[in-house]
């Protein structure tokens, strides 16, 4: 799932500044479990904007929508009507959500409300850990179905590096060795010795540049 956090009041109203009129978009989708833009956060942070506008002497008519999920044009359709009426669109959605509204709307500001931060699992209630950097080359059948890009600090394709202390990365406090981890669950799979292979170094151009997916493969479009 796609995890994002909200950007700071200020820097929302500082963006805001040149507009009289807006849209609050949020998104049923990954912002929604996440708990950064579905209904209940579009509705607080349009409750937020008047009153802060209020207080500034600032007049603005804030508008709020909630689309099923903004990564797909189908679902921006119902949006086409209220964009008439405002200056620019404020989205709590992630980044694609954010492109998607742009693309759909040529001839309308949309202005981002999050910051998108990883693909994540939820840990407990409220709390999401990243396990997926979408690097575009999957190894994690060779590390015990453990993601040493996304959970190693240092990114290591082969580890451990000689920093880590008793199953614990020198990077900070309380942030458990990947390596560490993946040796005892290969340990436990009884495929430790997977790991004498060396891990070649990585293909960054499979992450890179713009990408798209057809019909299950990947192919680039720099190039085509």
């Amino acid at each position: 799932m796609v995890i994002a956090e909200r950007k700071p009041l200020t820097d929302i109203l500082d963006k805001l500044r040149p507009y009289r009129s807006i849209l609050i978009a949020g998104c049923g989708g990954c912002m929604t479990v996440g708990l950064s833009g579905g209904a209940r956060e579009v509705a607080l942070m349009a409750q937020e904007i008047r009153l802060a506008c209020q207080a500034l002497g600032r007049e603005i008519e804030v508008f709020e929508h909630m689309a099923e999920r903004q990564c797909e044009p189908i679902f921006l359709e119902e949006l086409i009507e209220d964009i008439e009426f405002v200056d620019a669109v404020v989205s709590l959605g992630c980044g694609v959500g954010v492109q998607a509204l742009a693309e759909k709307f040529p001839k309308t500001v949309v202005l981002p409300a999050l910051d998108t931060r990883f693909v994540g699992m939820p840990e407990k209630h409220g709390v999401w850990v990243e396990r997926c950097q979408a690097c575009g080359e999957c190894i994690i059948d060779q590390t015990g179905g453990i993601c040493p890009i996304a959970r190693c600090s240092k990114n290591l394709l082969n580890g451990p590096c000689g920093g880590s202390q008793n199953g614990w990365c020198e990077v900070g406090e309380g942030i458990p060795c990947a390596w560490s981890l993946i040796y005892e669950r290969m340990a436990r799979l009884g495929e430790v010795e997977k790991l004498s292979s060396i891990q070649a170094a990585k293909n960054w151009g499979k992450a890179d540049g713009p990408g798209k997916v057809v019909k299950g493969g990947r192919s680039r479009e720099v190039g085509e």
